[in-house]
């Protein structure tokens, strides 16, 4: 529809022109090889109007000989707007090339054009028409380049979104894979040394412990296909919300990540009193943030006590992880901890941790309960 749109309204255009400036000294010249040549030459300048956008250069090219000549022949008295209209496409598509000096130049010509008074008969009617094809045709570059680099600036910033978002689903790639994969891989390392260091280990412990393991990687393969298919789905959708296929991680799932750190040798005191209404985004952050902060214990302080709390402070989630570990090291932050802090910035929250004044290590989380804001 917008193509037809344009056609209409450039065969409306070339109807006019050729209507108002060209016929009326192609009749005057009936029976003769001048109207013949008129119709001819007027017909190439009407179809020069309709492929203008397709072929700017060619187009205002033609436009322009082809209305001198038949000017020098007396067979039109087109001021130049049918190059004027063939040109404004010519300058859509140079705009970003045009320098500061050239639009100085062209607007000065368009402004004393337009200024200009030139009696009618000055020259044989002559000067008139120069001065309006000066404004006509540098008011139609001048319109054209300020409305092409108008455009070439939308474009720019849709190409930076484009690349923001871009970068944003890599970052959103990244933690995920890092949380759902570190964590597993953390637990099943862990679990499997516990089990290795009893030397007086049954087999059924073993099978047992075998068992976790299967169940860890087979949870950690299913987190990476839903990640997948919600790649699969297409850009711009947030985090948890695109597969729906698969449950998002939420507080309910918690259970789920206490008990595979307690197996793995970790003691875990939970103090969970979430709200009933919690926001899908928020509860999917605070879900990562409890499973990298277990997957931190599991990992730098194995064996530790660790309390996990969530609960409603106004219309904020606080999520607390402390454990009784050796701590962190001064200076040092591994990349789930940044994966955190950004996770619960993109939800309109914070992340802090800390040391603990005598021993141990503290994650806290706030999280507004209505996602971000």
């Amino acid at each position: 529809m917008p193509g037809l749109r344009r056609l209409f309204v450039d065969a409306a255009a070339a109807f006019a022109v050729i209507g108002v400036f060209w016929l009326p000294s192609i009749i005057e010249v009936a029976g003769t090889w001048r109207s013949v040549a008129g119709l001819v030459l007027a017909a190439v300048v009407a179809a020069a109007m309709l492929l203008h956008r397709r072929l700017p250069v060619a187009a205002a090219t033609t436009a322009g000989a082809v209305t001198v000549a038949a000017s020098l022949l007396g067979l039109c008295q087109d001021p130049m707007l049918a190059t004027a209209w063939c040109l404004y496409s010519l300058a859509l598509t140079r705009a970003s090339r045009v320098r500061v000096f050239v639009l100085v130049v062209v607007g000065a010509v368009a402004v004393l054009a337009a200024v200009t008074g030139v009696p009618e008969d000055s020259l044989g009617g002559w000067g008139q028409r120069v001065v309006i094809a000066a404004a006509a045709l540098s008011g139609s570059w001048l319109l054209g380049v300020t409305v092409g680099r108008q455009v070439e600036s939308v474009r720019e910033s849709e190409r930076a979104r484009a690349v923001e978002q871009a970068v944003r689903v890599q970052l959103d790639v990244a933690r995920d894979v890092h949380d759902v994969v570190g964590h597993a891989l953390g637990v099943i390392s862990a679990e499997a040394g516990v089990t290795r260091g009893l030397a007086d280990a049954s087999e059924q412990e073993l099978r047992d412990t075998l068992a976790d393991i299967e169940n860890h990687a087979r949870s950690a393969l299913e987190d990476i296909q839903s990640l997948v298919r919600s790649l699969r789905a297409g850009p711009g959708m947030e985090p948890g919300r695109a597969d729906t296929a698969a449950p998002v991680p939420g507080i309910s799932r918690l259970p789920e990540l206490v008990a595979a750190a307690r197996a793995a040798g970790v003691g875990i005191d939970t103090r969970i009193a979430a709200p009933e209404q919690i926001d899908e985004v928020a509860a999917a952050v605070a879900f990562r943030i409890v499973q990298e902060a277990l997957s931190n214990v599991v990992r730098h302080a194995p064996g530790a006590a660790c309390t996990v709390e969530i609960h409603a402070d106004g219309d904020v989630l606080v999520v607390r992880v402390r454990d009784d570990g050796p701590g962190k090291e001064d200076g040092v932050s591994g990349f789930g901890l940044w994966g955190m802090r950004e996770r619960a910035h993109l939800a309109g929250g914070t992340v802090a941790w800390r040391n603990l004044p005598d021993r141990g290590f503290e994650v806290e989380a706030r999280l507004p309960l209505g996602g971000a804001r």
